[in-house]
């Protein structure tokens, strides 16, 4: 009995410096992972990194874990034109089957789903800037985007006419995306002045398109939907890249603390 007692002893005891050590491991790859997207990503702000899955260690040693949970407050992504960035904020992205190359030089998810919004003022950057010529003597532009419910955006025009200003028209819109492209189509067209307007320059002001590019990981756009604080965004990816995760600053080094041996950085 007192030697079942010892060995009871031990093994609670080695279980537990086992979760500790395990624990002690999946912070510091975490913070690890954090720092080498926000350097690789160009972020100004460190994302929030959580490895998911217990023990940490042993998903490491099959070289493969199962779920890992990024989130980026504010990203920069390209609009793929001179025009520079659009932001989009609080991207939270969840990647799943997370394997390791056999030197841990780099890191690849299975498939990833994510979820962020773009705020309606950064949207309607895309707008057209410039008042558009609607009819003779008439201009137009978009001035404010808002949510319209239903899913829809409320579109606001402001107008001129002969350089006097006309009472502000809006229209509802539907929002699609198309391959990495967001677009803003007006349901309806509005009048203007109280006055119906040709198809083709009215919608030349309302309906506008923004392309988004180069998302962390190669991760693509999939849906849209007009929301009270922007447009919500779903995103998702196959074989996506993860450098933060591998190499120098991921989970590799993360066995170094508990006296792990791999191949130097």
């Amino acid at each position: 009995m007192r030697a079942l007692r010892i060995f009871l002893i031990l093994v609670i005891v080695l279980g537990g410096l086992f979760v500790i050590a395990d624990r002690v491991a999946v912070n510091f790859a975490e913070d690890q992972a954090a720092d080498r997207i926000k350097s690789t990503e160009g972020l100004a702000n460190t994302p929030d990194v959580s490895i998911e899955g217990f023990p940490f260690l042993t998903q490491v040693v099959g070289g493969e874990l199962d779920d890992v949970k990024i989130g980026i407050k504010d990203y920069e992504a390209s609009t793929g034109t001179s025009a520079g960035t659009i932001r989009i904020d609080d991207l939270r992205a969840e990647m799943h089957g997370v394997a390791f190359s056999g030197d841990f030089s780099s890191a690849t998810a299975a498939r990833a789903t994510g979820t962020a919004t773009i705020a309606y003022d950064e949207l309607l950057k895309a707008a057209r800037s410039e008042p558009g010529d609607v009819a003779p003597g008439l201009t137009a532009r978009i001035t404010g985007l808002s949510d319209g419910g239903d899913g829809k955006i409320k579109v606001t025009l402001s107008s001129k006419l002969l350089s006097r200003d006309l009472p502000p028209v809006s229209v509802l819109s539907s929002v699609t995306v198309s391959g990495d492209t967001v677009k803003v189509h007006a349901d309806s067209l509005p009048k203007i002045g109280g006055v119906q307007l040709v198809e083709g320059p009215i919608r030349s002001v309302t309906d506008f398109e923004q392309k988004i590019q180069k998302l962390p990981g190669g991760i693509k756009l999939d849906k849209v939907e007009a929301a009270p604080d922007g447009v919500d965004i779903t995103v998702k990816g196959s074989d996506v890249s993860l450098v933060g995760l591998a190499g120098e600053g991921g989970a590799s080094r993360a066995f170094l603390v508990v006296g792990a041996r791999f191949p130097p950085e």
